[in-house]
Parts: C-alpha cells; sequence; structure tokens
C-alpha cells in the first residue's frame, strides 16, 4: 500500500513506522530489559513487526507476538460443538498475567472486524465471551490497576474498513481507514513524540483542575438524558499519560482524548441514552437506553442487539453498575473528523462516555494496601467486563455538583465552559 496520508506526502510505510514509534516511546515508555506482549489481528503483521523493532531499539529483551485469526473464529462457531462456548484458553491468560507479574509490558492492537459475530448465535457470543472474561480476570486486573505499563493502538484491516467506508471500493476505503487513524494517532505531525507531550500536558491541566475542585459528582441533561453520576470517594481524574505503578509513564490509548475517573457504583440515578452505536465482540448493538437506580441499571433497551445487551448485563453483578465516567469535548479531532470508527479505541475519544463493569482504581487515591472490600466501600466496582458506550455529544451538558450540593457549569452543548 502506498497512500500518502499527510500534507508533506509521507510515505504509508513512513507513517506505519512512525505510528511504531509512537506506540513503543509515547505508550509503553519501553525500559531496558523489559519483555513486551503483542496482541494483534493477523493483518497488522507489518505493524507488529514495526513496533518489535522500535522496541528492541528502546532496549526490550524479548517481544512475543500473538494473533487472533478471524476465520479461525468463525469456524469455531460454525462447527465446534455447543459446550465449546464455555471455555476459554486459560493456560495462555494465565501465562499472560504471570508474565505482567514478571513486569512484561502489554501492548494490544486493535483493528478485527467490528461486525464479525452478528450472524452467530448471540447465546455463543455471549457464553463465549463470559467464558474470555473469566479466564482473562488475573490479566486484566493487573491492567485496570495500572500494575505495569501498557497500550492499546489501531491497525486498519480490510473487514474494519469495509464497515466505516461501506460505499467506497476495498482498496480506497482501507486507505481511507488508514489516513483517520494517522491523524487520529498524531504520526501525521513534523514530530508525533513532541505532539503528544504537548497534547498530554493538556489533558493534565484538565485533570489537576478537576481533581483540585473534588467533585462530588455530574450531571449530564440532554434528549433521552438525565444522568447522576457520583464519584468515587478518593476519586481521581487522570488523562494522558500516566506513570504505571512499576514507575514507567506510559499512554494506556493511541489515540486519547479523555479525561476519566472512577464513578461511585452505588450513586448513579436516573436515565441515559447512547449516542453512538457500541460493537461488542463482533456484534452491533444499538439505540441503546438505560435506566439507573441505587447504582444499578434497572432497565435496559435497544433498538439492535437487545439480546446480546441483555447478556453483558447479566456477566455477573457488577455488569450493571459503572466502572468508569469520562469527559471528551464534542471539538475533539476525533469527533470532528465525522468518522464513526466503530471501534471503541477511537469512538470514547469522539465522546463523553461511561464504562459498565471493572472500575480503574488508580483512579483513586490512597489505595495501597486495601481490601477489595475496602475499596468496594468507597465506591470502586467489580466485574468481569469493562465496556464503554457513548453518551455525549453537542446536544449534551454537564454541570458538576459539589460536596455541599452547588452546582456548578462544565460543559455547554459537549464543550468545556472553562478553559485551563
Amino acid at each position: 500500500m502506498t497512500s500518502s496520508s499527510s500534507p508533506d506526502g509521507l510515505s504509508h510505510d513512513r507513517l506505519l513506522d512512525r505510528l511504531g514509534e509512537v506506540a513503543v516511546r509515547t505508550g509503553l515508555n519501553v525500559a531496558p530489559g523489559q519483555q513486551v506482549l503483542i496482541t494483534a489481528p493477523l493483518d497488522a503483521v507489518p505493524l507488529v513487526r514495526k513496533i518489535a523493532e522500535h522496541a528492541y531499539r528502546a532496549g526490550a529483551s524479548l517481544v512475543t507476538p500473538f494473533y487472533a485469526d478471524d476465520a479461525v473464529t468463525l469456524a469455531r462457531f460454525h462447527y465446534a460443538p455447543d459446550d465449546a462456548f464455555d471455555i476459554a484458553p486459560n493456560w495462555l491468560h494465565d501465562g499472560m498475567a504471570n508474565a505482567y507479574r514478571a513486569g512484561a509490558a502489554r501492548m494490544a492492537i486493535t483493528g478485527g472486524n467490528p461486525v464479525l459475530l452478528s450472524e452467530e448465535d448471540p447465546d455463543r457470543v455471549a457464553r463465549a465471551g463470559k467464558a474470555a472474561s473469566l479466564a482473562g480476570r488475573p490479566a486484566m486486573e493487573l491492567i485496570t490497576s495500572f500494575a505495569v505499563n501498557w497500550n492499546i493502538v489501531a491497525c486498519a484491516t480490510p473487514a474494519w474498513a469495509e464497515q466505516v467506508f461501506p460505499d467506497e471500493p476495498p482498496e480506497r476505503a482501507l486507505a481511507r481507514l488508514w489516513d483517520a487513524i494517522f491523524q487520529a494517532s498524531r504520526v501525521t505531525v513534523d514530530d508525533p513524540v513532541a505532539a503528544w507531550a504537548a497534547h498530554n500536558e493538556t489533558l493534565h491541566r484538565r485533570a489537576d483542575w478537576l481533581n483540585d475542585r473534588r467533585f462530588a459528582a455530574l450531571h449530564f441533561t440532554g434528549p433521552g438524558t438525565d444522568l447522576t453520576v457520583g464519584l468515587a470517594d478518593g476519586h481521581a481524574w487522570a488523562g494522558g499519560s500516566e506513570p504505571a505503578r512499576n514507575g514507567i509513564v506510559c499512554n494506556p490509548n493511541i489515540p486519547t482524548e479523555e479525561v476519566f475517573t472512577t464513578p461511585h457504583a452505588r450513586r448513579v440515578e436516573g436515565f441515559v441514552r447512547a449516542t453512538k452505536p457500541l460493537f461488542h465482540q463482533g456484534t452491533l448493538i444499538d439505540g441503546i437506553a438505560v435506566r439507573f437506580a441505587g447504582g444499578r441499571i434497572t432497565e435496559a433497551h435497544a433498538t439492535q442487539g437487545q439480546t446480546v445487551l441483555e447478556r453483558i448485563l447479566a456477566t455477573d453483578d457488577g455488569a450493571r453498575r459503572l466502572g468508569e465516567v469520562a469527559l471528551v469535548p464534542h471539538s475533539s479531532p476525533i469527533s470532528q473528523s465525522g468518522v464513526l470508527f466503530r471501534n471503541t479505541l477511537f469512538d470514547e475519544n469522539a465522546s463523553s462516555h461511561i464504562a459498565l463493569g471493572q472500575a480503574y482504581t488508580k483512579c483513586m487515591v490512597e489505595t495501597e494496601g486495601q481490601t477489595p472490600e475496602q475499596l468496594e466501600a468507597r465506591g470502586a466496582n467489580t466485574s468481569f467486563i469493562h465496556i464503554d458506550w457513548m453518551i455525549g455529544s453537542a446536544e449534551i451538558d454537564v454541570t458538576a455538583i459539589t460536596q455541599d450540593g452547588a452546582r456548578e457549569p462544565l460543559m455547554k452543548h459537549g464543550e468545556w465552559v472553562k478553559t485551563v
């Protein structure tokens, strides 16, 4: 592929190399002697090789890739016996968790077909997803607690491009998706690493301001939405690069436009309507509208994918409660691109959002030595899932509620009221 994707006429290979460099230097910030585990779709081989090259240049001791194959995934759903959908490769997930405990960095490359499983039996899809979540829980807990440095970047694939640009010929669709990824990932500028440093500073200023204000709750209002999200006791806002518990500063998501924190799992009230569709494990869920009482979803509806939504909510006790709330201005570059990526890594950075399931305890202060029960008492949710879905738009306002009950406008028509 030779598409030129920047005003300077940089070749596709040069931009891919820059993305690999940003993934390693800004995303992971690989330490000398550190091992790196990469998970990726088969189509991402060229990007994996760029990342491996930059990781070794940064001093990595070993880079180990694991590839997913959509055709093999579909073969399971077409030919495997029914009881096969209640198992997962625990040995692989346990091995990854052991690698993270030993200090390995985690790199995930996203880019699979967002509707791969849309025509498959939703019961089997849900069971396979739950089995995978159960098996991956030990590794996921290390990620959500920021025990190690980790990062997610994207690779354009033909199946994904077809979904994003369905009216384009395949080659043109793929080129357009790569262009959108390169732009959103800030690798088309003269010095991508420096551009990311400046962007991180902007996100840090916003997070610092929110932390200084120490709000008690956020109130989202707009069409189909009147939702109050209480914030966890001792919550902390974060955004952009953050130090992992191993001391390495990393950017978990490339791209990122959000500041986020931990909500109180039992202090969410009201109703909310999704502003973008959710693509979960190859299934489209659209038109989501839910109602919360006492922090728990008591009603849930979707115009498409209702059965899958219900099965997600039945995953465990924490699946009906929130583990994250994030604020993103409607003017974010990803929103302004006008592209519906059909991929959470991008679409969540075009819109304020909430996440069902597991909380990021990294977004809480003074957690050292606290038991899971103590963290739960402070509002942290526990679940096998963590699924972001978008609730922001140019029609959504956000009002902050202070500890003494006063109200302070935070976002109007999807934009920050105060510049920091």
